[in-house]
């Protein structure tokens, strides 16, 4: 697949605008934008350093207004939208085309005979952006002013003008910029020849009122932002030739473009040579590899300085506990990179507490959230599939003190009422005002989906964290009959999730209000996990352990069948699974407004992207039919043509047309996609499909 747009896309702004690009850097930071090249998110910006890797998110380059002047006419090639409505420039309409060069955005904008391409990327391992132009083709050399708008600000906020007094040093090569004693200095440096006739301008404080932020104003929140005018950069390009502006928080970056260039372009070779090695696969997966790669960052904790963890999403979310567990087995043992699944699972390791994983790093620091029930059970399945890739008994010996700490806990209890029950072996968790479940949206001291008592992924994710400790258990010589007892108590007691009236299962037992019968994706996990422990495995990996223990499904073959069937024909949409069905009076169709109405959907209909990878794996196993399953996975392929251009977005509309909405590039989404996509592609016994209803 070649992610290209012309000027059907660039030059309509509706379209362009809905356009997001990325690049990441590998330590939290990143640049972002519209393919317009107009701001409309809080969240924009041609450098959001981290300068305390992963967080501390700082917008320190808000963006680039050029203006070039070819056969004297000058032609604006930035776009701002104004709080009075007014769009000026509108320098879209130049824009000829756009692509992603890997992850590389690439503008090519036509002025008359001349095409100038436009460029950007990060450096790996630092806070550092490159924006290169390169005068494509033209008849004489053009000139080009660039306006370099500077910020400094954690970038979930909003930037109001003041008497802010910057610091502005010139140096040979650019300027260095200083927000006030003690912030971290902005380079913004050049690699420009002395044939460019390279100058640069300060203007005293210079502040652009007013920029209109429209995906703000969508979510209710304060739309409206100022930035200052720190400098503008003056060059010369003759034809043929090239010239890039650096943006750093280094004082010595590399300053020239083609080598930088070359090292993001061999960087990307080497994931998909690394991807090559395990599986042939189409143009739009590959992609998803590259993709993969931009919410793997550094982590370092003291006893491990070369630590990873997983962004959760791109652009305000940090690495989330759950989200990182589930993220893991699709981004790196998928992709052939199980070095970087050994270093998370070690760094996630050192912050057990009391049973429990972190669900949250805060983005200011400080000690870690354990607010999640799911978190360190998707840890047991992420180590299961690390262990089952890699046979690594070594890290296997080193975690399993640790799991069985956890298992104690459980069952003892811990935070938040979290422990099993000892009369059906379910795991009940939950307590007045707190949310533990993956669906967690909470309004001041409002849960809006509470799931108080035993919800069934979590009993699902505990069945399927102790037949893991039993394989573990085997594996290691270390008795496993606690493991398996506890596991066949909690298989007798899911059978009570069964709802005889419906045909699929209750979302929660034992609540408030008794058993909730909503139709919500949950229980798509009875039937998904794990994906590779059943003697007719999905997978062509095999399971390194005793051949003596083999998973039992937690539903009978007709269950199972019902679950999926019920979850295709209510739920099911070509971009992930609905939250709620919309038969139910709770359900919300539209995700959009204040934090209010939008929190009140984010879980009672809204879409969720990366559930089509649970429920392709559960649509596999019960029919067994993978020419069906990769025809339900196929539309994800479309979606990398829209929101986040190149990557899978978070959440979707739930009423049709299901426009994407959230953050728009998000890890397990694009993790539970080459996940699924790898385990068709390894499917065996294809002449053993069941018919399907609704083939």
């Amino acid at each position: 697949m070649v992610i290209a747009f012309g000027r059907e896309i660039c030059c309509n702004l509706d379209s362009a605008e809905s356009r997001e690009w990325l690049v990441t850097n590998g330590i939290g930071g990143y640049a972002s934008g519209t393919i317009a090249n107009l701001l409309t998110r809080r969240y924009h910006g041609l450098l959001v350093a981290a300068l305390q890797p992963p967080l501390g998110r700082t917008l320190m380059l808000a963006k680039l207004d050029e203006t070039a002047v070819y056969h004297d006419r000058a032609y604006p090639l930035y776009t701002n939208r104004w709080t009075d409505g007014t769009i000026e420039p509108q320098g879209y309409n130049y824009i000829e085309s756009f692509h992603l060069e890997g992850t590389t955005p690439v503008w090519r904008f036509a002025l008359a005979d001349a095409i100038l391409e436009k460029r950007i990327w990060m450096q790996q391992s630092a806070n550092t952006t490159y924006i290169q132009y390169r005068l494509h083709r033209a008849s004489k050399p053009i000139a080009l002013a660039v306006k370099a708008l500077i910020d400094y600000r954690d970038y979930h906020h909003i930037t109001t003008a003041d008497d802010w007094q910057i610091g502005l040093e010139t140096l040979e090569k650019g300027v260095c910029v200083t927000a006030f004693n003690k912030a971290a200095p902005l380079y913004l440096l050049t690699d420009a020849p002395p044939e460019a006739k390279f100058r640069v301008s300060t203007p005293l404080y210079n502040w652009n009122y007013g920029f209109d932020l429209a995906a703000e104003r969508r979510r209710g929140l304060e739309c409206c932002e100022d930035h200052l005018h720190a400098a503008t950069f003056h060059f010369t390009i003759a034809p043929g030739q090239s010239l890039t502006l650096i943006a750093s928080t280094d004082k010595k970056p590399e300053l020239n473009g083609d080598t930088a260039l070359e090292l993001r372009r061999t960087y990307e070779q080497e994931l998909l040579e690394q991807w090559s090695k395990v599986r042939e696969a189409p143009p739009w997966i590959n992609h998803l590899v590259l993709a993969a790669d931009q919410f793997i960052v550094n982590r370092p904790v003291s006893e491990e300085r070369d630590g990873k963890t997983i962004v959760a999403g791109y652009p305000w979310f940090s690495d989330w506990g759950r989200d990182t567990m589930i993220a893991l087995p699709g981004l790196t043992m998928c992709t052939g990179r199980s070095s970087i699944a050994r270093s998370i699972l070690r760094t996630f390791a050192r912050y057990v507490d009391r049973g429990m994983l972190p669900n949250r790093f805060p983005d200011s620091g400080g000690a870690p959230e354990y607010n999640t029930v799911d978190a360190t059970l998707w840890y047991f399945e992420a180590i299961r599939a690390y262990y089952e890739a890699t046979g690594d008994d070594e890290l296997l010996s080193e975690l399993w003190p640790i799991l069985c700490e956890i298992i104690d806990w459980h069952i003892k209890g811990t935070r938040y009422n979290i422990r099993v029950d000892p009369d059906d072996g379910l795991i009940y968790a939950g307590e007045t005002g707190v949310q533990l479940t993956w669906m967690d949206a909470k309004v001041g001291d409002w849960v809006v989906t509470p799931r108080i008592g035993k919800p069934i992924e979590i009993s699902a994710l505990w069945y399927n964290a102790l037949q893991a400790m039993v394989s573990f258990a085997q594996k290691l010589g270390k008795p496993d009959y606690e493991y398996q007892q506890l596991a066949d108590r909690t298989a007798a007691g899911f059978t009570r999730f069964w709802n005889d009236a419906t045909g699929y299962c209750y979302d929660v037992l034992d609540g408030s209000d008794g058993h909730d019968g909503s139709l919500r994706p949950n229980q798509i996990f009875a039937v998904s996990l794990p994906l590779d422990l059943s003697p007719k495995s999905l997978s062509a990996m095999e399971m390194r352990v005793n051949d003596s223990h083999r998973y039992k499904p937690l539903l009978t073959p007709d269950r199972r069948r019902g679950v999926v069937d019920a979850c295709a024909q209510q739920l099911l949409t070509s971009v992930g699974l609905g939250s709620l069905s919309p038969e139910d009076a709770q359900y919300r169709g539209e995700y959009g407004g204040d934090q209010l109405q939008r929190d009140r959907a984010y879980h009672q209909g809204t879409v969720w992207g990366w559930l089509m990878g649970p429920f392709v794996l559960a649509h596999l196993q019960v029919y067994k039919d993978p020419a069906q399953a990769r025809e339900l996975l196929q539309p994800m392929a479309h979606h990398l043509l829209a929101g986040g251009v190149g990557s899978l977005g978070e959440i979707f509309e739930g009423d049709a047309p299901h426009s994407p909405r959230g953050c728009t590039a998000q890890a397990w989404t694009v993790a539970e996609v080459l996940r699924a996509w790898l385990a068709i592609n390894n499917t065996r016994n294809q002449d053993t499909a069941v018919p399907c209803p609704y083939n």
